[in-house]
């Protein structure tokens, strides 16, 4: 079949302050995709002079200004997504967070999927597995409080908008806006931001909660955590992952053994004994499986 095009796309700003991995996630998704556009919002580091210092010509650089007075619930990541997205000249369109990172193991089997899928217009997007690191690299998620499937490669022929930085929505003439149909890309996404420096994430926090006005930053302390909600990690990381995860990383975690679970933690709690018991997922989704 004829070469099915793949852009790739992401944001950033302040990468380096806030301890994102984001020079290994390009690195990561570069050898799938046929481009791969960043919208770099002005920064007070030097995170637009890594990646331009990486020299890679699939690279396309979109420098951006955020709206400091926009407050309602985190439009401003969304603003920032679309800007690169719509940028994007490739068939699919793959978005990656600045701490989200591909398996060099798995690229051949996202590009099957996709090439597997193209001539199905039923399909509109593909569905990611999601490993969520906590703590520490060595621990990971199994909480139906964090989301295990998310859509992160779609369409670039359909109509689509980002509420939020998450996820996306399809838009459909005269009626209302829905989830994309997707299939599973047999494939994960890994999810380092909450294993970066305590410090860090305590200033990511902050920067969030400016964005989404009437919320008070939480303060981190990894600590401060149900420990049923994580397993030891089984596995390899990214093989890019290896210097961010030895040096960037906090590197040991031990639970507050005096800690007591919020009130969502015990549902979160409850919910995973349910799901133990009966194979349901509990977890967010924010797309329609169809195949």
């Amino acid at each position: 079949m004829a070469h099915v095009s793949i852009s790739g796309f992401s944001f950033i700003r302040n990468g380096v302050s806030l301890g994102f991995p984001f020079i290994e996630s390009i690195r990561s998704l570069l050898p799938l995709v046929d481009e791969l556009v960043i919208a770099v919002g002005r920064s007070d580091d030097d995170t637009l002079a890594r990646i331009q210092a990486l020299g890679e010509p699939k690279i396309r650089i979109i420098e951006t200004v955020w709206n400091e007075h926009m407050g309602d619930r985190g439009f401003v990541y969304a603003q920032q997504k679309m800007i690169a997205q719509y940028a994007c000249t490739g068939q699919w369109a793959f978005y990656l967070e600045g701490d989200e990172v591909l398996h060099e193991g798995e690229l051949a089997a996202i590009r099957a999927s996709v090439e597997r899928h193209h001539d199905n217009p039923t399909v509109e997007a593909l569905v990611f597995d999601y490993k969520h690191f906590y703590g520490t690299p060595g621990y990971v998620s199994v909480s139906p409080g964090w989301y295990r499937r998310e859509c992160r490669l779609i369409r670039n022929t359909i109509r689509t908008y980002a509420p939020d930085g998450q996820y996306w929505l399809v838009m459909q003439q005269h009626k209302k806006p829905r989830n994309p149909r997707g299939a599973l890309a047999g494939a994960h996404i890994y999810h380092y931001g909450w294993v970066r420096k305590a410090t860090q994430m305590q200033a990511k926090l902050d920067q969030v909660a400016k964005y989404w006005k009437g919320s008070t930053p939480m303060q981190i302390d990894y600590a401060n955590f149900d420990p049923q909600a994580v397993t030891p990690f089984i596995g390899t990381h990214p093989a890019v992952m290896a210097h961010w995860i030895a040096h960037e990383a906090e590197q040991s975690l031990v639970f507050n053994p005096d800690y007591k679970l919020t009130s969502k933690e015990r549902k979160y709690r409850l919910s995973r004994r349910i799901e133990q018991l009966t194979g349901l997922d509990f977890s967010r989704k924010h797309f329609t499986l169809v195949v």
